[in-house]
């Protein structure tokens, strides 16, 4: 995958600026043929859980559609959602409630296909600390956790995991914030007991001897949650209708084809296109383990249920201060269309 990865090391206002930059070289490089129509992507992080993303852009399904789909990582909590309120890309893969806390400051914009449709967020132990004795909260407390940026969507469930037991961020335990990358560097040296990771950190965690766990796991604790999702502008969707529906189409094709078992050796070949050091066994331990956490939507459907835990979720914990409705952050009228389509 071609792409730029961008750091949190950088002074807000000059990663602004090396986020416009990325955004500028990627439309640059490489002109599509003449028949496609090129479009940016902005991803948070690069993770296993967009596998069916990735599936859809390496078997075709977006060129079927006549699409280039080019993909800037840019690491950092609201990075991804700042490249498409900037117009520098066409959308963003990530959770929707982004799209809220761009709408609490008068920004539009919407959800149009699930990703992932479970809370792909676990917290793992170091594996030196003593086994877990009595509750998780008194297991807590005093420790320091590992986890990317504020604003991001595992250090909000996290957040949310916390209150729930009834710790306080501040008093009870210590945050420690990197990069999504890079929480698992933090705990290896022993600048966090605990860590917030999914896929492929989690198992490359395990398999070095660096954590155990999960202590915590999001898909079983939380249930349906929306994730992540593609996400465009509304105005996007108003004056660029044709591209959007197409989007939806290759992304439920993805999805469908990597949740089949029966393609897991051509869906290998993607997932080493996307992550060339990871062994196929491990691979597909990693696959059986999104199957069984029904990580992955296969019927396109952001329910309103799937809203309601992810606006919990940043509304419990005081990071979104409003409520905001469904329909002001999720348009599910493309997946409709589709799957229509697609009978």
């Amino acid at each position: 995958m071609s792409g730029i990865s961008i750091g949190r090391n950088i002074a807000p206002r000059m990663r602004a600026l090396v986020v416009v930059a990325a955004a500028a070289m990627l439309f640059a490089a490489a002109p599509a043929c003449a028949q496609d129509r090129e479009l940016l992507i902005a991803e948070p992080v690069h993770v296993m859980g967009y596998l069916p993303f990735y599936t859809a852009i390496h078997k075709g399904f977006f060129a079927e559609e006549g699409i280039k789909v080019r993909v800037v990582t840019l690491l950092g909590g609201a990075a991804h959602t700042n490249a498409v309120l900037t117009g520098q890309a066409w959308g963003f893969i990530g959770g929707p409630e982004h799209n809220a806390f761009a709408k609490a400051k008068g920004a539009d914009i919407r959800a149009v296909v699930p990703v992932m449709v479970r809370g792909d967020t676990h917290m793992m132990a170091r594996s030196d600390i003593m086994p877990i004795q009595g509750d998780l909260k008194s297991y807590l407390k005093g420790k320091r956790i590992a986890v990317m940026q504020y604003g991001g969507t595992p250090h909000s469930i996290m957040l949310y995991m916390l209150h729930r037991m009834g710790l306080d961020r501040r008093r009870d335990v210590q945050v420690v914030e990197t990069s999504h990358p890079a929480v698992l560097a933090a705990v290896a040296s022993k600048q966090a007991e605990f860590g917030i990771t999914n896929e492929p950190f989690l198992f490359q965690g395990v398999q070095q001897g660096i954590w155990k766990g999960p202590v915590f796991n999001a898909p079983n604790e939380l249930g349906p949650y929306i994730f992540t999702a593609i996400n465009v502008p509304l105005r996007v969707i108003e004056t660029d209708a044709k591209a959007v529906r197409s989007f939806v189409r290759a992304v439920i094709r993805g999805s469908r084809y990597a949740s089949d078992p029966t393609n897991r050796a051509e869906l290998f070949k993607v997932g080493q296109k996307e992550m060339p050091t990871l062994k196929e066994a491990d691979f597909n331990a990693i696959v059986d383990n999104a199957l069984a956490y029904k990580l992955w939507s296969t019927d396109g459907q952001i329910s309103r249920e799937m809203w309601k835990t992810a606006l919990a979720v940043v509304r419990t914990t005081g990071i979104l201060d409003k409520d905001i409705g469904y329909d002001e952050v999720i348009d599910m009228r493309f997946v409709a269309e589709v799957l229509k389509e697609m009978k």
